[in-house]
């Protein structure tokens, strides 16, 4: 059923209970308007929507006069235009004369235009105080018009109560209760107010670019390298829908439970609620829930039928099983080539156990095997031509940077020198690295930290780490560095080997110390060597974990680099060589697991295309149903702590199992922690404000 009226005489349709303004909008007809919001009810404050309509009497307003049949509407009147310009001059009577561009007042302003009733009028501003000392958001209510879609959002849409009026008659502004900060009125900063202010009266700190709006907003999402929805999964497991919430994380990743342990989370270090003191412990809560998978997802895996093409992935890391893992559930045959005797690449060979327990490792490279993955361990390729004349189809080249870089000073050729990616790769193998004594690590990366670490569990008497930098500038992850602090390893900084010299029993390392100078490529401060500062360092080993480097077969007839790794185009994934597709450390130099998993990701999404697919590998496993507007107000939400997972005693981390140092949150805890989350996705479900057409 649909109701039949006549606007600007244009005969149109509408539905029951719609409003005149929205059945004219619907229509592309434009009504002047700056207080009606699509997502809001009626509040019919600014007036400037109003109209004639046969038989009724007065300047109805039409964002609160409901359609009915054979209404005949006229929004063009030579009187109402006059009308909506002194209307206009009423509410700009009260504004500063700089008009905010680009805000929805500025353009209704030059559509509408402006009826100087009082010429010789002269504004006296209200001299209210611009509030920038909070967090997020900027509070300007001397641009407030007093529409109420600020007020209204927050109390209707949000039902958090925040905002409200105070003041009467020409005091009259909204406020918060008692004029109390956002902070202390236990704001949710959703940002629902600023996103539907007219006038610019509340706005971002940062300044957004409409292309740009979702990064900014939602800047973990975003941020994350495998594009996880984010604020979905944190979302369902504060709703206790744990399994859920999981699923949410696999249609996009193969490797949840891992990256629940070793991701480097760079979710967190953009994470809106920093602001706010700390922000949500993402990565525990992906830890949390894949705890609880129950396996379910399985079920709805939606593997393509056979395609009759074949896909070699050479290489077994996280870049290669995930380009794996998606080929397959585009119905491709894939098989792995791993050279190692195990699978997983550095999550095998270089995370230490304490940190990544094999047998989560090896369950979730179970599943990838369960879905129809071939893998062939010990199986080093060293040629790319007989896979082709096997009749693959394609090739992935997933080989990762398995070897560690050497500082080339001179006495580095000591065996008593070493890198740290050989230690690593022996002790995850089993093999005894001889760390006892006096170790020394440098770098001051995550390889350094493990070494370190590892160094002890290994016999180490004591471990020292050298870095030429600070530890402000340190690419490790915080909590590896407070680790490390907690289990007696001893920090030297501003310090850097220049020569190694053998000893009897030991080897001396002549340092230098440096100190910072002008910032680098990286962001950093550049180290800068003090002439004359130079000491000896005795060791019983000196491991170097500065940096990995590669190993590319000849055969394989690839370009490379000026730095040996695999350039691919940023469109095709593909190498020089036809068919021939790369992605992770090989092709970007060494970067995080989640990075390599989103490279495999993007390297399936390409050969599926290149072997006629279409590319699109995304599938959804659990329901959108959370998005609920209605956030609700909480007790102390703004100055709620970040929830801690706690660790195990350190006179425990060193048992020969070396269990995991870091503990898995409780339910109440999960609950507490994902309830922090800002929702900040719920903002950019509000629609936008009707904006007029050009000014006429």
């Amino acid at each position: 059923m649909s109701i039949k009226l006549t606007i600007d005489g244009q005969k149109i349709q509408a539905k029951p209970g719609q409003t005149v303004l929205e059945a004219a909008l619907q229509a592309g007809i434009y009504i002047p308007n700056l207080c009606f919001h699509p997502d809001l009810p009626p509040l019919a404050t600014c007036r400037l929507c109003v109209v004639k309509i046969e038989g009724m009497r007065g300047l109805p307003v039409s964002c609160a006069t409901e359609v009915r049949d054979d209404m005949v509407v006229d929004t063009r009147d030579e009187e109402l235009l006059t009308l909506r310009q002194r209307l206009m001059w009423l509410i700009l009577s009260e504004l500063p004369k700089d008009m905010p561009e680009k805000t929805q007042l500025k353009k209704v302003v030059e559509y509408v235009g402006v009826d100087e009733i009082l010429k010789n009028f002269a504004y006296k501003g209200r001299e209210l105080p611009i509030l920038q000392d909070e967090p997020l958001f900027e509070r300007d209510m001397n641009l407030c018009i007093l529409c109420g879609r600020c007020v209204a959002m927050c109390q209707n849409v949000r039902e958090v109560g925040v905002l409200n009026y105070s003041d009467r008659g020409y005091m009259s502004l909204v406020s918060t209760a008692f004029g109390d900060t956002y902070t202390d009125t236990q704001c949710k900063f959703c940002g629902a107010c600023v996103e539907v202010c007219p006038t610019g009266a509340m706005k971002e700190k940062k300044l957004i670019n409409p292309d740009d709006k979702g990064e900014v907003l939602v800047p973990c999402r975003a941020t994350c390298p495998a594009g996880i929805d984010i604020p979905r999964y944190v979302q369902l497991a504060a709703a206790g829908r744990y399994q859920d919430s999981l699923e949410v994380i696999r249609e996009t990743v193969p490797f949840p439970h891992a990256l629940g342990l070793i991701c480097d989370h760079p979710c967190e270090e953009v994470c809106r609620r920093e602001e706010l003191g700390s922000s949500v412990a993402i990565r525990d809560i992906k830890r949390f829930v894949a705890e609880r998978d129950n396996g379910s997802w399985k079920t709805k895996l939606d593997i393509t039928a056979d395609t009759a093409k074949k896909v070699a992935v050479i290489g077994g890391g996280p870049a290669g099983m995930s380009a794996a893992w998606f080929l397959r559930l585009k119905g491709h045959q894939v098989k792995v080539f791993e050279a190692q005797p195990n699978c997983g690449g550095m999550m095998f060979s270089g995370i230490p156990r304490y940190r990544l327990p094999l047998d989560v490792l090896n369950g979730e490279i179970k599943e990838i095997e369960n879905i129809g993955v071939e893998i062939e361990m010990n199986s080093k390729v060293e040629d790319l031509d007989p896979l082709f004349a096997e009749g693959y189809n394609a090739v992935f080249l997933g080989l990762g940077a398995p070897i560690g870089s050497t500082m080339k000073i001179p006495g580095d050729e000591d065996a008593r020198v070493t890198d740290g990616i050989y230690i690593l790769k022996g002790v995850s193998h089993g093999h005894d690295m001889k760390l006892g004594g006096k170790i020394a690590v440098v770098g001051g990366g995550n390889v350094a930290m493990d070494v370190a670490r590892t160094a002890l569990r290994q016999g180490a008497n004591e471990v020292d780490i050298i870095y030429r930098r600070t530890r402000n500038e340190m690419p490790a992850d915080p909590e590896e560095i407070e680790e490390s602090y907690n289990e007696g390893i001893k920090f030297n900084y501003l310090v850097n080997p220049v020569k190694i010299t053998p000893a009897d029993d030991h080897i001396v390392v002549t340092c230098i110390r440096m100190e910072l100078g002008e910032p680098d490529d990286s962001g950093r401060r550049r180290p800068v060597p003090v002439e004359g500062s130079e000491f000896d360092f005795n060791v019983n080993m000196l491991v170097v974990a500065i940096g990995q480097d590669y190993i590319i077969p000849d055969k394989f007839g690839v370009d490379l680099d000026r730095w040996g790794s695999l350039p691919i185009d940023n469109e095709t994934r593909m190498t020089s060589r036809d068919a021939v597709f790369a992605g992770g450390d090989v092709a970007t130099g060494p970067q995080s697991v989640i990075k390599a998993i989103e490279a495999g990701r993007l390297g399936a999404m390409a050969i599926d295309r290149y072997l006629g697919g279409d590319g699109n590998i995304y599938q959804s496993f659990a329901n959108k149903d959370i998005d609920d507007p209605a956030i609700g107000y909480s007790e102390a939400f703004t100055g709620k702590e970040r929830a801690h997972r706690g660790t195990i005693p350190v006179e425990e981390r060193f048992k020969p199992a070396w269990p995991q140092v870091d503990l898995v949150f409780d339910d109440v805890t999960l609950t507490c922690e994902a309830e922090r989350c800002l929702k900040c996705q719920l903002r950019l479900q509000i629609n936008e404000a009707p904006m007029p057409p050009e000014a006429e």
